[in-house]
């Protein structure tokens, strides 16, 4: 029971890792719960298993880091980001060597805690969560000063938080999960279900009834697809044998997750919707509203300044960048 449970904690490991990549929220938040779900089944980690478990959990507080409201810690002070620095500290002790890579995140989590509290107003708390996250060191010192005096300014828009901006974190955050699949890209899972595919036909008993028509532009689209199917399918088939057994994890949660919300009764989903991969990317039109806003934005902070029209306008989940791109979309129109 215990190595099944390992094998589905990599496997929605490696799932949560590839829908904060590719930036698909909805998906992300399933696998989320399906992790949170085996991570509380726990009752110690495993030694091979904590930079798997480290690193889910800094993933789930990194994508509610702009969230003032929301609180993963008994203290109600510590901020999701806060909370993720204490996280992504335990991951670097997991390292058996530090880059420069690992150096850039932390500063930049440790800037963005700051940076978040100022743009919603909350300079005091600014300043006093500055006092919990730098100790006396003298490597400490020179970014501690810097901040201390950006919190005193109560301007969020200095060029140091522009510099060091929560894009450039999620930005770093992505390199890492690279990095950090490479390394883990030989899952259980998805070997497990290949071969069993190969032994006992289960690809043409999953796709029998449905047929993807595709060129040859789409077959790594349906490549991806199959995989991922098949892979569930073997999650499924292991739950089902464990259901009678006493396993300490709330199984029941996971198996309607695996079952359920991921759409394992068909590939009507995928026909319907595309490659689940691409969800998060999908174009949402702008209206004449945004562009008004936008427009509005740019005659007060002048163009380049994407971020203070950002949180100064009225957008309907936009980034700085969409903001340059629609920018420059309406220069070539008009």
């Amino acid at each position: 029971e215990a190595v099944a449970a390992d094998w589905m904690l990599e496997f929605a490991c490696c799932c949560l890792c590839r829908h904060f990549g590719e930036e698909c929220p909805a998906e992300f938040r399933r696998w989320r719960d399906v992790a949170q779900a085996l991570i509380n089944g726990l009752s110690k980690i495993p030694t091979h298993q904590k930079k798997t478990v480290y690193l889910c959990q800094l993933l789930i507080r990194i994508a509610k880091g702009k969230n003032l409201e929301c609180h993963f810690e008994n203290d109600q002070r510590i901020s999701p980001l806060e909370s993720a620095l204490s996280f992504w500290t335990l991951l670097e002790r997991e390292e058996i060597k530090l880059v420069k890579l690992h150096e850039d995140i932390r500063r930049l989590i440790q800037i963005q805690i700051v940076a978040v509290h100022m743009e919603n107003g909350y300079f005091k708390e600014a300043a006093e969560v500055l006092e919990r996250l730098f100790t006396d060191s003298e490597s400490d010192k020179p970014l501690r000063v810097k901040l201390a005096t950006v919190v005193k300014s109560k301007d969020p828009y200095v060029p140091l938080l522009q510099s060091f901006s929560y894009n450039l974190l999620i930005s770093k955050i992505k390199s890492y999960i690279e990095l950090f699949v490479k390394e883990n890209e030989s899952n259980f899972l998805i070997q497990a279900a290949t071969k069993q595919v190969e032994s006992k036909g289960l690809g043409a008993t999953a796709l029998q009834n449905k047929t993807v028509n595709v060129n040859e532009n789409d077959k790594r689209n349906l490549e991806t697809k199959q995989r991922f199917v098949l892979s569930i399918i073997l999650l499924r088939d292991m739950l089902r044998q464990m259901q009678n057994c006493c396993l300490n994890v709330e199984s029941s949660l996971v198996w309607m997750y695996i079952n359920c919300v991921l759409g394992l009764n068909s590939l009507q989903n995928v026909e319907k919707h595309g490659d689940a991969s691409a969800c998060g990317r999908r174009r949402q039109r702008w209206t004449y509203k945004e562009d008004l806003e936008l427009k509005s934005g740019i005659r007060e902070f002048g163009v380049g300044n994407w971020a203070k029209i950002l949180v100064h306008g009225d957008f309907n989940n936009r980034t700085s960048v969409m903001l340059k791109d629609r920018w420059r979309t309406l220069c070539r129109i008009e």
